[in-house]
């Protein structure tokens, strides 16, 4: 049981909701997103998706575009993703931490070394939207060996007769999108998502989170009887752009989505 599996399990033993937020890695550059990190620990956050810059996020809207563009042109790569992981572990962090990633990049870096290198530093769990049920084994053979992280699945609302297959061995928990088309929404989730989160909810035997498009707990007011959790992506890197990244605007904004969503 990793990181993501030990927070879930103790969220769920206190009845809580999970709360997750994404943040671009190498932003506003890497030691303040260390910074930003430990912040967010300390807020309560229950676990961090670090976005790893890519030049084509074919999942992201405008917002996680620009600072994925912006990351790269300071010279972000993988190696000082790896990095930043490492120091924030040393430095005793404990924060479940997911990477949100295009397959390209695994591939390029190599499966078996990508997954040591997971493993060494810390890297609880892997979001890749690009990478389809059909073509995952050998990327899950290979985390396999080394058994510290794990491939997150994301369902959509047409994922339909789909969903049963892709839940049959998910773990951590199943990241609901709720929307069709990119991150970044504004709340402008699918007409049927109630149905499409209750059927979900149904065949999961792990947490069901939901995410694009949320900006405040409200958001997801009319699901919290059955989602597990609510994932913030744009809102919060607007939120940081707004405020220069300040560390106290992210704990307060973390800290009160969690006591709404209790």
């Amino acid at each position: 049981m990793n990181r993501i599996e030990k927070k879930l399990q103790s969220l769920q033993e206190k009845k809580e909701k999970a709360f997750i937020t994404y943040i671009t890695a190498g932003l506003p550059d890497m030691d303040h997103c260390a910074k930003l990190i430990r912040a967010q620990e300390e807020a309560g956050l229950d676990i961090l998706e670090l976005g790893i810059p890519f030049s084509d996020p074919a999942a992201d809207g405008p917002v996680i575009q620009d600072a994925s563009y912006r990351s790269i042109l300071k010279g972000t790569n993988l190696r000082k993703c790896f990095e930043l992981v490492d120091g924030v572990r040393k430095d005793g962090c404990e924060l479940p931490i997911v990477f949100m990633m295009y397959y390209n990049t695994v591939l390029h870096y190599g499966l078996e070394a990508f997954a040591e290198k997971c493993a060494k530093v810390g890297v609880d769990g892997l979001i890749i939207p690009d990478l389809p049920l059909e073509e995952q084994q050998p990327l899950k053979d290979a985390l396999a060996k080394q058994n510290a992280t794990i491939l997150i699945q994301l369902v959509a609302p047409v994922s339909g007769k789909r969903i049963p297959e892709i839940l049959k061995d998910a773990k951590g928990f199943v990241y609901c999108v709720s929307s069709m088309g990119v991150t970044g929404q504004g709340a402008s989730f699918h007409k049927e998502v109630i149905s499409y989160l209750k059927s979900v909810k149904e065949q999961a035997q792990i947490p069901v989170m939901m995410g694009f498009g949320i900006r405040t707990a409200a958001d997801v007011a009319p699901m919290k009887d059955i989602i597990d959790g609510a994932i913030v992506g744009s809102h919060f890197i607007n939120l940081m752009e707004e405020n220069q990244y300040d560390l106290d605007v992210a704990k307060a904004y973390i800290q009160t989505f969690k006591t709404e969503l209790k």
